[in-house]
């Protein structure tokens, strides 16, 4: 019955939100070049599926890269910066202005010192994705069990045995949750990048470059069509991590474990 019940709400209120969709459209007269139908987006996917497909995938690959640099840079920065006050005192508040910097200021910077195209996508992407991770890592590293550090500490463990052994597993919950926060945020820091640093591979830009493309053709559904297909985008970044999220945590972490006895 519970499993019945997650699937029946949201498939009840999407067919609700579908109905007054339509029925707006028609009470009102809506034009479909202001308010175009769920039918005729998919239409308008489907009329355009080969453009789309390819733009995903040109989107998708600056936010994969983006992603997976902030990730690694950001997961080193954080185990730097919890073994080291000093280091900690020295590079946050510098952080913190980056993540306060507006990224329509940074771009045109990263266009300037990166070339148009790819390589200012992903600076985008990378900055956009970087501080989820820094802050929500450096947190999990400094929130392991002070009574299991001080164990350490007695049985004279080094460095390295601690951090494998007990910083690691206390920090990778924090981790993986900053991940999943990235991984909501790189679509959007991708096709961001495509608003203001795309380029044409062949005829056909990123998500970002043919939403403006489609807008100044007046391709509305088209344009609502850019939009299903970039939500897409973040479904698959977002699963993507949650699957990761469960295979490292579902044999020993009490989110999983404690509901699974429920």
């Amino acid at each position: 019955m519970k499993r019945a019940t997650r699937w029946l709400f949201p498939l009840g209120t999407g067919i609700l939100l579908l109905a007054v969709w339509y029925g707006a459209k028609r009470l009102w007269q809506i034009p479909s070049f202001v308010l175009p139908t769920p039918g005729e987006i998919l239409a308008a996917a489907w009329q355009e599926r080969r453009t789309l497909v390819a733009s995903v995938l040109i989107t998708g690959r600056g936010a994969l890269l983006g992603f997976v640099a902030a990730v690694g840079v950001g997961f080193l920065l954080s185990l730097v910066m919890a073994f080291s006050l000093r280091l900690k005192q020295s590079f946050y508040p510098y952080i913190l202005m980056l993540q306060m910097t507006p990224v329509v200021i940074l771009a045109p910077i990263f266009v300037l010192w990166l070339g148009q195209g790819l390589p200012a996508i992903v600076a985008v992407t990378f900055m956009i994705c970087f501080f989820p991770v820094v802050a929500n890592t450096t947190m999990g590293f400094l929130s392991a069990d002070r009574g299991w550090a001080e164990l350490f500490v007695v049985c004279r463990a080094t460095r390295w045995q601690e951090i494998r052994y007990l910083r690691i597993p206390a920090a990778m919950p924090y981790f993986l949750t900053g991940m999943k926060i990235a991984g909501t945020l790189a679509p959007i820091g991708a096709i961001t990048g495509d608003f203001l640093a795309g380029t044409q591979e062949n005829g056909v830009g990123g998500i970002g470059f043919m939403t403006i493309a489609y807008f100044s053709q007046l391709k509305i559904p088209a344009l609502f069509a850019t939009g299903v297909t970039a939500c897409l985008l973040g479904f698959l970044f977002v699963g993507g991590v949650s699957l990761l999220h469960w295979v490292l945590l579902r044999r020993w972490h009490d989110s999983f474990i404690g509901s699974r006895r429920n």
